[in-house]
């Protein structure tokens, strides 16, 4: 993957039945987006929120045997609805099976049997390092996050992570106040002498673009930016000198079967 900081970005490939860029938000875009990157048969880790939201949509429309499994021990989740939370009653009833959350982390996670993990967090830092634990000083925060839950397991060990996450400076920083989820650490090598078992993150799709590990310095690059979006807005978005890789691609527009799909979801409870 070469790099440049004065990328030439060619014109959106819009499909046919694409709508234009002012019918969808940026999060429509971004939920399609990490939606697109699922292969069908795989085998994925879900949490609540946006990577919830994008594997069902890709199990409705592309991946019809992709895999859901969620922490609270459900596998092969087919919920009608969108779950309020991992131990919410609709994942039970559609799953193929049900199993204690040690067997979920001991004999399919650590093992490396699950094909790729959707993370999220408060902060990013350049080499996918994610921080869903403190916002400054440990001891004395500014703020206290939720924590971990299984998130650095997920990281460490499957085949490979998908980061869905919106764009924002306070969030993509130079280095995260807390590593609680492992990336690259500290740059290449890191994660073998840590022991991790997989690839670690592998793309981190937003709301501005796509962006995805150099091979060499394990940097988080700028590859795909989403329609009507400039490299200038990503990199005042971006909180350290963010490279951009040659070429620049540019994201396909949502189409209309992409939309209809992901606007007809619903979580439970939602009118």
């Amino acid at each position: 993957m070469s790099t440049s900081t004065a990328a030439a970005v060619p014109a959106p490939r819009t499909p046919p039945d694409a709508q234009p860029a002012a019918r969808w938000t940026a999060d429509e875009m971004m939920t399609v987006a990490a939606a697109r990157s699922l292969r069908d048969g795989q085998a994925c880790f879900v949490g609540i929120g946006l990577p919830s939201r994008a594997a069902n949509l890709a199990r409705r429309l592309h991946a019809p045997s992709l895999v859901l499994v969620y922490e609270s021990g459900t596998m092969d989740s087919r919920p009608a609805e969108l779950p309020l939370s991992i131990g919410d009653g609709i994942l039970v009833e559609s799953a193929l099976t049900v199993v204690s959350v040690p067997e979920i982390f001991n004999y399919w996670l650590q093992p490396g049997r699950i094909d790729v993990g959707f993370l999220s967090g408060a902060q990013l830092d350049r080499f996918g390092n994610i921080n869903t634990t403190v916002i400054g000083e440990y001891d004395e925060p500014d703020v206290r996050l939720p924590g971990s839950g299984g998130a650095p397991e997920i990281a460490a060990s499957c085949r490979e992570v998908t980061i869905v996450m919106r764009h924002r400076r306070r969030a993509f920083v130079e280095r995260v106040d807390f590593v609680t989820s492992v990336g690259f650490g500290e740059g290449p090598g890191d994660r073998e002498r840590l022991g991790l078992r997989g690839a670690g993150p592998q793309r981190v799709i937003t709301d501005l673009g796509v962006l995805e590990p150099d091979p060499e310095t394990c940097e988080l690059v700028l590859t795909a930016l989403h329609p009507g979006v400039a490299v200038e807005r990503v990199r005042a978005e971006t909180g350290w000198d963010l490279e951009v890789a040659m070429p620049l691609t540019v994201t396909d527009a949502p189409s209309e079967r992409e939309l209809a799909t992901l606007r007809a979801l619903r979580t439970v409870g939602e009118s």
